[in-house]
């Protein structure tokens, strides 16, 4: 068994609040080794370049957002940071640069604005992902956002999900852009739709086992899986439990839902989901996606009549605190107070007014 499966078997990750005040009265160096990962457990991160200083990691479902909290992580980051915020890849926000006798009121702070760090990282399931324009987009098969913040909801200081063998990577779109590079998902239900009785039927097919590192690049293996929307949830359980209860935990190097699917197989895999739900599942419907790619970035029409969105690239994904205060007051003068952030790492402004759409390219932080 490595070691980290056995700081997990001594204690469960969330079981570190507690001891997250008393390590910010007697700092990092009082931290035990087990205890650095648990914190990760909490979405921070001891920095081995930077001794005594930590990452935030901040869960943010779909990459959607709201000026006001953009403008407290701003807030945080220039108090208690280092003036910079990276936007990352899963659609997330990391604070750098934090010492632990601050986190406390950095919590505090995020928790009053509907924020938290919970389970970003270690073996948990990450930030789920979706389209960062869902519900905006014209050519959208269906607006994942519900399914997004289901899952979130189900997983969040939930036992059942926080000792997997390694860490779990979803991505739910109905985006047919391609925009989340669902190949290197551990789990991804894409656009899809079946017909019956001469009705289409929209939903997902399901994909597992996709990785970018542990061993290299994989895609992810099409189950040959279709679920709706309202059955989207059942399935990201049963999947979730089968990697669980069987997924590889003696290698931190194999222990990804990958390894598992090239043993098993994807028919294997399959039969046990199924045994999971009680029922054996509706075979993959035809897939909606286009063969090419649109990160969103640049200026769109929204699906709502006279509505745009205006996506801002941020180079390497990082913004100085000021500036990202600064994309917060244009996203409530000019469209409706959200910002969204893209895999692409750049953040988008919705709900732009046509008539508001040149000002607003025109301002000098664009």
């Amino acid at each position: 068994m490595n070691k980290i499966e056995e700081f997990k078997q001594e204690r469960d990750g969330l079981e570190i609040k507690d001891a997250i005040a008393e390590y910010a009265r007697t700092g990092w160096e009082s931290i035990s080794e087990g205890d650095i990962q648990r914190l990760k457990w909490y979405g921070l991160f001891l920095r081995t370049p930077t001794p005594g200083f930590f990452m935030i990691r901040v869960r943010i479902p779909g990459g959607r957002t709201a000026s006001y909290q953009m403008r407290a992580l701003a807030e945080i980051a220039a108090t208690h940071g280092n003036q910079l915020l990276d936007l990352t890849t899963r659609q997330q926000v990391q604070l750098r640069h934090i010492r632990i006798e601050h986190v406390p009121t950095i919590f505090a702070k995020m928790e009053e604005v509907g924020l938290n760090a919970m389970q970003t990282g270690m073996d948990n399931v990450r930030n789920i992902m979706t389209c960062p324009v869902a519900g905006l987009n014209p050519d959208e098969i269906l607006d994942a956002t519900p399914v997004v913040m289901a899952i979130t909801q189900e997983i969040l200081y939930n036992r059942e999900y926080t000792n997997l063998p390694r860490k779990y990577n979803v991505a739910v779109t109905g985006c047919p852009d391609n925009c989340l590079h669902t190949e290197t998902q551990d789990l991804a239900l894409v656009p899809a739709y079946r017909e019956s009785d001469g009705m289409k039927i929209l939903g997902f097919n399901v994909l597992a086992g996709g990785k970018n590192g542990s061993g290299g690049y994989r895609i992810a293996s099409p189950l040959d899986i279709f679920v709706t929307a309202q059955e989207a949830v059942e399935a990201f359980q049963a999947i979730t439990f089968v990697y669980r209860d069987f997924g590889y935990r003696e290698s931190r190097n194999n222990a990804r839902l990958a390894f598992l699917l090239d043993d098993w197989g994807e028919a294997r895999f399959r039969k046990e989901v199924e045994a999971r739900v009680g029922r054996t599942l509706i075979p993959a419907g035809t897939d909606a996606r286009k063969p090419s790619v649109n990160d969103h970035g640049g200026i769109y029409r929204q699906k709502q009549p006279g509505m745009n969105y205006v996506g801002v690239k941020v180079p390497v994904g990082r913004i100085e605190a000021e500036d990202l205060k600064g994309i917060a007051a244009l996203a409530e003068r000019y469209g409706t107070g959200e910002i969204r952030i893209s895999p692409a790492q750049t953040l988008i402004v919705p709900n732009v007014p046509d008539r508001k759409v040149g000002d607003l390219t025109e301002h000098a932080l664009l």
